[in-house]
């Protein structure tokens, strides 16, 4: 597929068949996700994995709670189809790390001052969002769906403890891949528009 075509298609699908992925396009997502750009090319993420239906349903149970599992709305249904969950997390620890090294402790610019990260947004969550990103690109030009949504504040302990999910590492959030049950495009953008161009990008100066 061509890469214009891959960006135009991507959606967020919450719709899936139960048809199995085939495993080697997982792996080639996660390489994908892998290449996305890291700030001091700290490579500070993590990926879990679920694969199987039994750790598929861990993960709803976990997240969405054995009364939602016994009767699921729509949104859960289509959901709790998908073959496949990515947790992509970021270790806030590994930039510390990182950045405390003498090729970039040595630039007062980016150097960490006790303990603190010099940057004025979390780049480690911006890291593995933009890998992120890149499963779900990948996920369209394979003929696949996939959806990024986050996963409720209340079930994050929760879901540490079931996955056994390193100290260090932070979910910031859960990718479902798998096979869309059919072609209706849902969600906000079937009840908001695009903004144009003209109305987000600003040249030269904001106003």
């Amino acid at each position: 597929m061509e890469f214009q075509q891959v960006v135009d298609r991507r959606q967020m699908v919450r719709d899936y068949t139960d048809v199995p992925v085939d495993p080697a396009l997982v792996d080639r997502a996660l390489r994908n996700a892998t290449r996305a750009p890291n700030a001091g090319f700290t490579q500070g993420w993590g990926f879990l994995v679920l694969d199987t239906p039994e750790d598929v349903r861990r993960w709803w149970a976990t997240t969405a709670g054995p009364e939602a599992l016994a009767a699921p709305d729509a949104w859960l249904r289509g959901m709790m189809r998908a073959p496949v969950v990515i947790v992509p997390c970021s270790s806030r620890a590994a930039y510390l790390t990182r950045y405390a090294e003498v090729d970039k402790a040595s630039s007062a610019r980016l150097a960490v001052v006790e303990g603190e990260a010099p940057w004025s947004v979390p780049y480690w969550h911006m890291d593995a969002a933009m890998a992120s990103l890149l499963i779900l690109q990948t996920a369209v030009d394979a003929g696949l769906g996939g959806c990024f949504s986050g996963i409720p504040v209340p079930k994050l302990e929760a879901v540490r403890r079931e996955f056994s999910i390193a100290e260090e590492f932070e979910p910031i959030g859960v990718i479902t891949l798998g096979h869309p049950a059919g072609e209706a495009r849902t969600g906000s953008p079937t009840r908001r528009a695009r903004k144009p161009q003209t109305e987000v990008v600003h040249r030269g100066s904001w106003i």
